[in-house]
């Protein structure tokens, strides 16, 4: 039987990285984890998402395919063409010919797009907190657990002294910061998924709560 909840990512560090959190959280659903690559598409990016979601899915959730959808895409920089108005105006361009308008009032959580003919609302989180500017790995550094923040500090500190200069460019400074410190964990590793093993992140931090319950409503026990 094919999955029917479904949420929408930009890549494969993002899968990744929610498929850890949606099983350490137990939702009581399952969910399938998807890229643009999954959907046909020929590469994942941000664009590809917001592409597949008007071009599939949404086809897919009114004729009953899939019946509950989300999706989790970065803000980025305004300075790059990015920034959480822009992508939320882009998002509503996606959804609004279908007669998704954005819920003003979703409660805890992230943002929430009902439909005008009573389907299931289509659940959205733009990283890192549905206001800023962003992307996934901000929303890691502001969840810190308390007992990481020095060995963040400390990566933040140890590629300001790279001798000769980061060879990446500076929208990739906060990747850079988050891969340092994953690669000093016990079980050194890059994937951001790695990030959501227990005490690595604060479980009692408002946004860290605020995703879990976004996915939980997005996602109900039946």
């Amino acid at each position: 039987m094919s999955n029917k909840n479904i949420l929408l990512v930009e890549g494969e560090a993002d899968r990744a990285f929610f498929e850890a959190l949606c099983t350490r959280w137990q939702l009581p659903v399952q969910v399938k984890v998807s890229t643009p690559r999954d959907a046909g598409h020929t590469k994942d990016t941000k664009q590809a998402a917001l592409s597949v979601l008007k071009t599939i899915y949404l086809g897919q959730l009114a004729d009953g395919q899939i019946e509950r959808l989300a999706i989790a895409i970065d803000a980025d920089r305004t300075m790059d063409g990015g920034g959480f108005d822009r992508t939320l105006n882009q998002l509503s361009q996606c959804l609004g010919p279908a007669g998704y308008a954005l819920n003003a009032n979703p409660g805890p959580g992230g943002l929430l797009f009902a439909h005008s003919d009573g389907l299931n609302d289509i659940g959205a989180w733009i990283m890192p907190n549905n206001a800023g500017e962003g992307a996934l790995e901000h929303w890691i550094q502001g969840n810190l657990h308390p007992s990481e923040i020095a060995l963040m500090e400390h990566a933040q500190a140890s590629i300001n002294q790279i001798p000769i200069g980061p060879k990446f460019k500076s929208i990739k400074r906060t990747k850079a910061e988050v891969a340092t410190w994953l690669a000093w964990q016990a079980e050194p590793d890059h994937g951001l998924w790695q990030a959501a093993k227990p005490g690595l992140l604060n479980e009692a931090a408002p946004q860290f709560l605020a995703l879990k319950m976004w996915l939980e409503k997005v996602f109900p026990a039946v």
